[in-house]
């Protein structure tokens, strides 16, 4: 079905034709060019890190943010259940278990206080998933890690930009990663990044996605090591993603601000901004009053060439985790109700008003 609003539209009105051009001129459209370090070098500028390291999307930004911390089989990893998928699977790869907790009804991000309780002898990190654009309570968790001597890792897959007490997300774990698959704010079409300010991970990480090819001898590879870098090509873009990407956001946080005020008579609850953060609304998000409602709504905004998609399910309730079965109720209960509404950052105004006046015919009869 082709929609007359979509959910997403990538912006690409920057220089991305312009800096992939010029990887098509000199040929360099692998894994080696000149963009790859330039969009590294900003990445890192950007948010005040001293380590980036590109790579070929953000599922394996998390496995090797994972390998590179020695996580594997027999640890424990602490992460939501109210997560996409990719957080809980990269865990898996390493072999190692994912531990879930539930989540909180306002933020809609990880549980602190269920963090504590899950932590056992085989705990070797927490997975931090900013999710939406809205960050974790990072005070919290960044204390929980330190005083249990944990590893934390951030996945900002989702809130490139956003921040916690004016610090951006991404620059309070040991690691973290970021996707720029082709809905994100900044986008490559499909990549990843990953980031730290500790030299010694980030030489390993970056060791460990060129095959673990030796630095001084050529075809000499010292580990066994995964193929995960980014092209030229995505770099390219990349960089010109970020160049406008302050200006992304601030249309981001513009649409998120007029959508609060035309539903603000409807029966639905905004995914809102707390006090102590920056939101970056990835995708602006509501809640509604029940399941069926949101059944109905979306077949309802459907018929009128509108695309929504529903909160992300939690991962415990997936048939490969049926035989651990535990309840969330938080978690569970916005993933039944939630649903991300027409996010681009730049959707016209218009079409904004469109949307909210066909959610409010739906509500009105």
């Amino acid at each position: 079905m082709k929609y007359k609003i979509p959910l997403y539209i990538p912006s690409l009105d920057g220089n991305e034709k312009k800096y992939v051009s010029e990887c098509l001129d000199s040929t360099w459209i692998s894994s080696k060019g000149k963009f790859i370090k330039e969009f590294e070098n900003s990445f890192s500028s950007y948010l005040g890190v001293k380590y980036a390291a590109t790579v070929c999307n953000g599922t394996v930004a998390l496995h090797l943010a994972l390998e590179t911390l020695g996580i594997g089989k027999g640890d424990e990893v602490i992460v939501p259940t109210f997560t996409y998928i990719a957080s809980v699977s990269s865990i898996l790869y390493t072999g190692a278990t994912p531990v879930f907790v539930d989540s909180l009804p306002d933020t809609w991000q990880m549980d602190p206080e269920d963090v504590r309780k899950k932590i056992t002898e085989k705990t070797k990190a927490i997975m931090a998933v900013h999710l939406y654009g809205h960050p974790c309570n990072m005070e919290e968790l960044t204390n929980i890690a330190k005083s249990n001597k944990l590893f934390l890792i951030e996945d900002c897959a989702e809130a490139f930009g956003s921040k916690y007490k004016g610090k951006y997300a991404g620059t309070f774990g040991d690691i973290s990663t970021f996707s720029f698959y082709g809905n994100k704010t900044v986008t490559t079409g499909e990549g990843g990044m990953l980031i730290t300010d500790d030299f010694y991970l980030y030489e390993k990480a970056y060791h460990l996605k060129m095959h673990g090819v030796s630095p001084d001898r050529e075809y000499w590879h010292t580990i066994i090591g995964y193929n995960y870098r980014m092209t030229n090509i995505c770099s390219a873009i990349g960089l010109a993603q970020l160049e406008k990407a302050d200006e992304k956001i601030e249309k981001k946080r513009k649409l998120a601000k007029l959508y609060n005020e035309l539903l603000k008579e409807l029966p639905v609850f905004p995914h809102l901004e707390h006090p102590d953060v920056f939101h970056t609304y990835w995708m602006y998000s509501i809640l509604v009053d029940s399941v069926s409602t949101r059944k109905e709504l979306r077949e309802y905004l459907a018929s009128s060439g509108i695309e929504t998609r529903p909160t992300f399910y939690p991962v415990h309730t997936m048939p490969m985790f049926a035989h651990q079965y535990h309840k969330f109720p938080v978690a569970e209960d916005i993933a039944i109700r939630g649903i991300n509404l027409p996010s681009w950052s730049h959707i016209p105004e218009d079409s904004v008003r469109y949307v909210c006046e066909q959610i409010q015919k739906f509500f009105n009869g």
